[in-house]
């Protein structure tokens, strides 16, 4: 969406607290022994509270009201009896509707003492996300937020899961713009907007650049790879990106 009016503003920023808090008390709580059905019907109750709606569960009736991805699941990880242990890397997706308005999160973190290369990705895909979002300027190429999550990757030995993109967010989950890369595709050189609402979200991988769907029909995952990501709801303006889901 074109976010133009003070009400858009608001109601953006509004659904963006709400996925945000969801996701910071998830990750609080992603302790060893948990389950991610744990988690995620805690997800249920704090949206339920706020008065909002899990997006994956309203608009795609997914099984579960966020999105829960244990090591090489990469995306769309179905919460289930999955026990979280020490050193595991989680991602936590949230995303959700209130009152028109949509916004979508996600972070991957590694739960307690883990493997120094997963807490590398975790860094990476920060720096990813930050290299990206200074080229989130109206006016700009939206192919110039891929190549700088591409460079941010090669220039710490890792590469990027080409097959998973950002996308539109605001008055749907998924709408226009259909793809933000994390590389850079010279065909895709649209022109940001001022107002354009976005779901920029890095993916870092140890080695490969696809994803592949398991036999759930959800979940994406890796043979070999492992993968963090990092997820905001921006909206452009002329004095810089908004970030609603801080």
């Amino acid at each position: 969406m074109i976010a133009k009016t003070e009400e858009d503003f608001n109601g953006l920023k509004e659904i963006g607290r709400i996925v945000a808090s969801i996701r910071d008390e998830l990750v609080k709580r992603t302790v060893p022994g948990i389950t991610t059905k744990e988690l995620d019907d805690l997800a249920g109750e704090l949206f339920k509270k706020e008065g909002a709606v899990s997006a994956p569960k309203s608009e795609y009736d997914f099984p579960g009201y966020t999105c829960i991805s244990v090591n090489k699941e990469v995306a769309h990880g179905i919460p289930g009896d999955r026990v979280i242990h020490e050193g595991d890397i989680v991602n936590v997706d949230v995303s959700g509707s209130k009152n028109g308005y949509f916004a979508d999160t996600g972070i991957s973190f590694v739960v307690g003492e883990g493997d120094e290369v997963l807490t590398k990705i975790c860094d990476v895909a920060k720096k990813a996300f930050e290299a990206g979002l200074k080229k989130a300027k109206p006016g700009s190429k939206k192919s110039g937020i891929g190549k700088a999550v591409f460079l941010t990757a090669k220039q710490h030995d890792l590469t990027v899961v080409k097959n998973l993109t950002g996308h539109g967010v605001g008055r749907a989950i998924h709408e226009a713009p259909d793809h933000i890369y994390n590389y850079n595709d010279t065909t895709d050189d649209e022109l940001l907007k001022e107002g354009m609402v976005i779901a920029f979200e890095p993916f870092i991988s140890t080695l490969e650049e696809e994803v592949y769907q398991k036999d759930d029909g959800w979940t994406f995952a890796t043979e070999r790879s492992y993968v963090a990501q990092i997820e905001h709801t921006i909206i452009l303006t002329k004095n810089g990106p908004i970030i609603v889901t801080l």
